[in-house]
Parts: structure tokens; sequence; C-alpha cells
């Protein structure tokens, strides 16, 4: 698969003057250069880059009116690099969801906010419960398994992920949440469609809340530039995007407890197979689907039931 091309070209720069440049003029010209150079939010990357270099909340460029020379030089060489659809977290270093702010880099996914609609369904669940076993697969930077600990507070997280590399990032990111947080999220290395391997790892039929977001992007979609730089495991899902998702159910039904639930994204071209493949497995019921703000299917969920196998009840691992 090909990534579609970024449209570029020259763009001038703003006039050198004998006065520091002036944040409305750079800001122009970069929101000019990185829609020309076809980036989907231009003024507001533009802002978070500056913001980034002068070390500042984003709110704050409103009442900067100019910048020195070097910081001109750093942000005209940041956005260069944005221009070239290296993704904007990668360059200031971080990325926010949620209550959290993560670090993240070349190795691991980049969370999105349209996760976010999976993180308030699980906060939710959580929340209605006294000292709720979460389990976040495919972990990767941590995200829903941290912010889910921070609007939970008595909630008990266990982390998830395959890759050496996302691993790292997550344990940081755990670290970096604070003692509090970090004393009540475990961080497992293991492969979520390995079923023994989870049984071993994790606490087997004692799990309230499962959420996932797993690598579901079928091979042959066509997909921003930016999402290259993500590890492609972490992204694609096989030529039908169910590659993780579909032996991954069988875990997640090993894990919660009767009662239990369970949140999945996946891409807005599947759901009807992820619908599907849940229902097969007639270990959950009230099956849902749900839709982010423009409608598009963003995740299922759906509700763990009793059945012959829980009848003589099982061994937490």
């Amino acid at each position: 698969m090909t990534p579609r091309p970024a449209t570029t070209g020259p763009v001038s720069q703003p006039e050198a003057s004998d006065s520091y440049p002036r944040v409305i003029d750079e800001l122009r010209w970069a929101q000019t250069v990185l829609s020309v150079a076809g980036v989907e939010s231009p003024r507001a990357d533009a802002e978070w880059l500056l913001a980034s270099v002068l070390g500042v909340e984003r709110g704050r460029l409103a009442v900067i009116d100019t910048v020195d020379t070097d910081v001109r030089d750093r942000f005209r060489g940041a956005i260069e690099r944005r221009s070239r659809r290296i993704p904007l977290q990668h360059i200031i270093g971080t990325a926010h969801f949620g209550p959290a702010e993560l670090t993240v880099g070349p190795g691991v996914f980049i969370p999105r906010p349209e996760t976010e609609f999976l993180l308030e369904w699980a906060a939710a669940q959580s929340s209605s419960l006294h000292r709720p076993a979460v389990v976040d697969l495919c972990s990767g930077s941590g995200a829903l398994a941290i912010a889910v600990a921070l609007m939970v507070p008595t909630a008990r997280v266990h982390a998830v992920e395959k890759s050496p590399a996302a691993l790292e990032w997550l344990r940081r990111n755990v670290s970096r949440a604070g003692a509090e947080v970090a004393s009540r999220i475990t961080v497992h290395a293991g492969d979520v469609t390995d079923l023994e391997q989870m049984r071993a790892l994790l606490p087997v039929g004692a799990v309230d809340v499962v959420v996932a977001n797993p690598p579901y992007v079928p091979s042959a979609a066509d997909v921003a530039p930016e999402v290259y730089h993500d590890p492609s495991d972490a992204v694609f899902g096989g030529a039908d995007g169910m590659t993780v998702i579909g032996p991954m159910l069988a875990v997640i039904a090993e894990l919660l407890r009767p009662g239990g639930v369970m949140g999945l994204e996946h891409d807005d071209s599947t759901a009807a197979q992820v619908m599907a493949a849940v229902d097969s497995t007639d270990r959950f019921g009230d099956v849902r689907a749900h839709t982010d703000l423009t409608g598009r299917p963003r995740f299922v969920t759906a509700r763990r039931v009793a059945g012959a196998d829980d009848a003589h009840g099982r061994m937490a691992g």
C-alpha cells in the first residue's frame, strides 16, 4: 500500500526585519505551509508547535506578541518536519488522552482522540463498582489503562502489550503518572491472542471490565501519511482487520466474570464483522454498537453471560 503523497510547494517566509518576529505573522505563515502540505488541522498544529518551542500552554500564545530569532528558527524547523507529515505528537514528544499526558515517539501507537469515546464508557462502567478489576489489552502507550486509573481512583488495572518497543513507552508513562496511579497498574508483556499465556498472566474469570484498542485497520485501507509513522503491527489487522480481534474474543471471555463487560474498538468498515464475531462466541450478551460524534461506528460493547463452564467456578490466575 502506498501512502497518499503530501502536496508541498514553496511558501514565502515572513519578511525579516530589525524587530522581533511577530507571533501572528509566524503562525499565519505556518498555517499556510501546513495547509499546502495537506495537514488536517494546520492552525491548531502550528499553535501546538509554537507553544512547545516556547515551553508554554497553547492558550498563552494569545498574550505573546513577539519571539526571538532562536525561537523563530526552531519553530520553522518544527513546521518543516510537520509539513513532511511527521506526526505532531512525535515532534512535541507528548500526546494528550483524556486526563492523561503521555510520552510517545517511534515504536508506539499514538492514541487518537476518537478512542476517548471508549475511555468514557469504560470509566462509567468501572465507577459503579467497588475496586473494579480492569484489563487493557493491546495497551500500547498505556493510554486507556492510565486514563481509567486516573478517572477511577479505586480501579486496579492490568495493561498488556506485546511489542518490546511499546512496552518501554508503556512503563515510562505508568511511572510518569505518579506513584499512587502507578501502584494500581500492573504491566504485562504478552500476546493477547495467546489464550494460555493470558490465563497465566491475568485474573481469569475475575475481571470486571476489559477494554481494547487492537490493530484493526484492513491492510488495503487508504490511510493518512501520519499513520505510517505508527508501528504497522499496532495499526493493521490483516486483510479484513480481524486477525487480532477474532482470537482475542476467546481471551476476553475467559477473563471476564459473569456479568463483566468489554469494550472493543474497531475500524468503521468492520462494525458488522465485529458484532457477528462477538455474537458467534455464545459467551456474550447485550452486544451493542457505539458511534462517535460523526456517526461513524467506533466500538462494540458486550456483557459476559454465565455458561456451563462457569457453573463449576474458575480459579483466578
